[in-house]
C-alpha cells in the first residue's frame, strides 16, 4: 500500500496572472501558502481474483475491468498516461470540502502521480512533480486552470511563485522571519460559505476575455509586487498594510468576471469588514468555497458572529506533497 498527503492552499495575491495565456506573452507572479488540510491517496496493488481491474473510491464508487472506462477524468488519463498495466484500488480522503477555491483539484492530480510514480519504483522531485501535474490538466484534461496550485501543492510553503515567458516557474519562499510568519497566521480567518462551484466556468470566462482585460490582470500583477515589498520589510506591523492591500485586490479582481463575486458574498464580506476585518476575498476562482480574511486578533470573535459562518482552523504546511507509507519499499 501507498499513501500520499498534499496539502491545500490559499492564494492570497496574484490570482488570473497565472493563467498560461497570460504569462506566457507578459509574465506572472502570485503568493499563496499550503495549508495543514490535506488530500490523501491511497493506493493499493489490486489481486486478480475480483470481477474488475479498478477500483475507484472518491465521492463515487468505480469497478472498471479497463481503464477507458473509469469515468473520473484524472484517474483515467493519469493511469494511461503513466502507461499501467495492473490492477489497482485508487481511494481518495479529502479534510475539506471540492470545488472550493483551495486548489484541491491540483492536489489530488499531484498526490495522485505523486503515489503512482512511487508505485513504478521511481523518484520524482518537488519541480517535476508540479511540473507534471501541470501538464496533465493544461494538456491533457484541457481544463480551464492556472499554474499556481499544481505548485503549491507539490512543494509546500509560504512562497512567491514567478512565472516565466518560456512557461518555466520559480518557486521561493517568502521573506518573513519566524515570528512575523506565526503573527500572520495568528490574523487570518478562515471560512467556509457552505457554497461549492465548478471553477472551471469561472475560471473560462476571465481566461476568454485576458486581452480584453489587460489592464485588470496588469494591476493584479503590480498589486503582487507591492505585497512581496512589504513582506520583505519584516518589520512590525506590516498586517495592517497587507489586509488593505487585499482588500483592495478583490475589488479589482471582481472586475474580472461578474461571476466573481455574489450580492450574498458583498453582503457577508462587508459585515466582516465593518466588524473588524481589515481586508480579505473568496479563495480561488470566486463565487463561493471559502473566505480568507486578515483581521487583528481582537476582532476574531466579533466577525466571526457577525458573519454567522463556519470558521476553519489553519497553519501553514511546510513539506508540500509527501509519501507518508509505502508497503512495496
Amino acid at each position: 500500500m501507498i499513501i500520499t498527503r498534499t496539502p491545500y492552499r490559499i492564494s492570497f495575491f496574484g490570482g488570473g496572472t497565472d493563467f498560461p495565456q497570460w504569462y506566457e506573452n507578459y509574465g506572472g507572479s502570485v503568493i499563496s501558502t499550503a495549508i495543514n488540510h490535506y488530500s490523501y491517496i491511497v493506493l493499493k496493488k489490486l489481486p486478480k481474483i475480483f470481477s474488475y481491474n479498478y477500483r475507484v473510491r472518491y465521492v463515487k464508487r468505480e469497478e472498471c475491468k479497463f481503464i477507458s472506462q473509469i469515468q473520473h477524468p484524472v484517474v483515467r488519463n493519469v493511469l494511461t498516461y503513466k502507461k499501467v498495466n495492473e490492477p489497482l484500488d485508487i481511494t481518495h480522503f479529502g479534510d475539506l470540502p471540492a470545488r472550493t477555491g483551495i486548489g484541491s483539484s491540483s492536489s489530488f492530480t499531484v498526490g495522485f502521480l505523486n503515489a503512482l510514480t512511487c508505485l513504478q519504483g521511481k523518484y520524482i522531485g518537488k519541480r517535476a512533480l508540479a511540473a507534471e501535474a501541470i501538464y496533465v490538466e493544461q494538456k491533457l484534461l484541457k481544463e480551464s486552470v492556472g499554474s499556481q496550485d499544481q505548485v503549491a501543492a507539490a512543494f509546500g510553503g509560504f512562497n512567491k511563485i514567478d512565472f516565466n515567458l518560456n512557461g518555466s516557474f520559480v518557486c521561493n519562499n517568502i521573506n518573513l522571519s519566524y515570528k512575523n510568519l506565526r503573527q500572520f497566521k495568528s490574523w487570518l480567518q478562515f471560512f467556509f460559505t457552505g457554497i461549492s462551484r465548478d471553477s472551471n466556468i469561472i475560471e473560462k470566462t476571465k481566461i476568454k476575455n485576458i486581452h480584453k482585460n489587460k489592464e485588470i490582470f496588469s494591476e493584479i500583477n503590480n498589486i503582487t509586487i507591492e505585497a512581496e515589498k512589504i513582506f520583505s520589510r519584516n518589520k512590525k506591523n506590516i498586517f495592517f498594510e497587507l489586509g488593505e492591500l487585499l482588500d483592495y485586490q478583490w475589488t479589482v479582481k471582481k472586475k474580472l468576471s461578474s461571476k466573481v463575486s455574489t450580492n450574498n458574498i458583498d453582503i457577508i464580506y462587508q459585515k466582516a469588514k465593518k466588524n473588524g476585518a481589515v481586508g480579505g476575498k473568496i479563495c480561488g476562482a470566486g463565487n463561493g468555497g471559502f473566505f480568507i480574511f486578515i483581521t487583528p486578533p481582537k476582532f476574531h470573535e466579533k466577525v466571526r458572529r457577525s458573519i454567522g459562518l463556519s470558521s476553519v482552523p489553519i497553519d501553514f504546511d511546510l513539506t508540500g506533497s509527501q509519501l507518508i507509507y509505502n508497503t512495496y519499499q
